[in-house]
């Protein structure tokens, strides 16, 4: 074994755990700048939490609250310039990913002013101090090194990585998803369930991250049974997802990601789909690739269909077509742009089955073609 583990985050799970543990923010510092989308935060409790917190410890904050889906760089740079202005010393980002990732970023820019046509390529090693909570169980953000943002130049979403941006807290709070609609539901489910099996297939992967990834997918297939029901799952669904989100994150935070993401990537900057839906959508078939092309004798896929409870593919492919529904499809010349665009993507070469291009627009064609 060659094995490498580094995660710094210190992580809380359970009801009320912002102010039961309101001690760990103590430490950050003395304003926070709480970053959020414009409603979410508000309407899960999850702001007025963390607000609480913050007045028992005496600390004090300042709330950004224009986050909005698929954070652009120049919201990235507004956090920033609201964390000068206010005189925050530390970040808290109450959301799904697009909060936690606005957030990391405003966490470097304050330290680390760079002008934005070098973002996606300077080198960063410092940061603020991050406290992060998920309101959705997807992204896994809260334990991970990136952050993603819409990237115009590239016309898709890139991802900054660097160890300064791991949160110092992360709080899960499983209440915080109880309002999440069916559709966001099963749309994160599958984005994390996406971050653990592309974790097993990455260069990366070790046994650490393999036996996390094992665990993430076993958990959240475990609650593919009452995500297919049409209703919003209980508390007791809705916290098995967030464990399952995190530890999928833990993966990625040391493996990356493969073909997966920057294929869904081209959906998401091109036609605002989801990205946990832009993930689903091409999943199973990037699956039967991979089955038919590995001859090494690893057995990757008999390894994640047996984490998945499952014993074939196509009992996973008709998972995901219930949860999904109808399809989008799209024409062969957009999707041989797509798979031209995704095939430049440095998430490609992270694979241990190398895929080209034209395995990338069978995919797509297969898929939604």
């Amino acid at each position: 074994m060659n094995i490498n583990y580094f995660m710094p985050t210190r992580v809380v799970l359970g009801a009320d755990c912002i102010f039961s543990n309101r001690a760990f923010l103590g430490g950050l510092g003395k304003k926070a700048l709480i970053v959020s989308g414009k409603n979410s935060a508000r309407a899960n409790g999850s702001l007025a939490d963390t607000v609480k917190a913050l007045e028992a410890n005496g600390q004090s904050s300042f709330l950004y609250d224009r986050v909005m889906s698929n954070p652009t760089v120049d919201c990235a740079y507004e956090a920033a310039d609201a964390i000068s202005r206010e005189g925050c010393d530390f970040i808290i980002a109450l959301g799904g990913g697009s909060p936690m990732d606005a957030a990391k970023v405003a966490a470097l820019l304050a330290l680390n002013r760079v002008e934005k046509p070098a973002l996606f390529g300077a080198a960063f090693t410092t940061a603020l101090p991050i406290a992060a909570v998920p309101t959705t169980a997807g992204t896994g953000s809260e334990v991970t090194p990136y952050a993603i943002l819409t990237n115009d130049v590239a016309r898709t979403k890139t991802s900054i990585g660097t160890p300064a941006i791991f949160p110092r807290y992360a709080f899960l709070d499983a209440r915080y998803t109880l309002g999440l609609s069916p559709a966001i539901t099963i749309n994160t489910a599958i984005d994390a369930l996406s971050h653990a099996v592309e974790g097993m297939l990455s260069v990366k992967a070790s046994a650490i991250t393999n036996a996390l990834a094992r665990e993430s997918i076993s958990v959240i297939a475990g609650c593919f049974g009452a995500l297919g029901e049409g209703r919003a799952p209980d508390i007791g669904i809705r916290e098995r997802l967030l464990y399952g989100s995190m530890t999928a994150g833990m993966v990625i935070a040391h493996t990356g990601t493969t073909a997966v993401h920057p294929m869904g990537y081209t959906l998401t900057y091109n036609h605002n789909i989801d990205h946990g839906r832009a993930n689903g959508l091409i999943f199973a078939e990037f699956l039967k690739i991979i089955e038919k092309k590995e001859k090494d004798g690893s057995r990757r896929i008999p390894a994640i269909l047996s984490a998945l409870g499952m014993k074939s593919l196509d009992e996973f492919t008709a998972v995901l077509d219930r949860l999904l529904g109808k399809k989008e499809r799209f024409e062969t010349a957009v999707l041989e742009g797509y798979a031209a665009q995704a095939a430049k993507a440095k998430n490609i070469a992270n694979c241990v089955i190398r895929l080209e291009e034209e395995d990338l627009l069978e995919i797509f064609k297969r898929s939604i073609g």
